[in-house]
């Protein structure tokens, strides 16, 4: 299903310190079949996470400060945050992934 999300936050900063304060201790980094925390030095393939907020940001002159923040929250409970950069900058993954991680946003007008 895909997420629909507004994005309030003014800066990624902000929302990376209002996920923190959720709760969202945890870094996750992007690999090709998994999610790892190398902290707990555990992996959560597709089926073990959910993605519960997730917020773009666009780069005002460059294209690559495009960049996407997730709040994840495994099945065991481990909650934390993954930041993504989208579009030509994006790393290789797999058809799972890349079905779990697909997103859907509302413009303004449609609200």
């Amino acid at each position: 299903m895909p997420i629909i999300q507004k994005n309030h936050y003014s800066t990624l900063t902000d929302g990376i310190a209002d996920l923190r304060e959720k709760g969202y201790d945890h870094d996750f980094d992007q690999a090709e079949f998994h999610l790892e925390c190398k902290k707990l030095k555990k992996n959560f393939k597709p089926e073990n996470f959910t993605i519960t907020h997730t917020y773009r940001f666009e780069g005002m002159t460059n294209p690559s400060d495009n960049s996407v923040l997730y709040g994840i929250e495994a099945d065991d409970g481990t909650k934390g945050i993954l930041i993504d950069a989208y579009g030509v900058y994006a790393d290789a993954i797999s058809p799972e992934m890349i079905e779990k991680f697909r997103v859907e946003y509302k413009s303004v007008d449609e609200e």
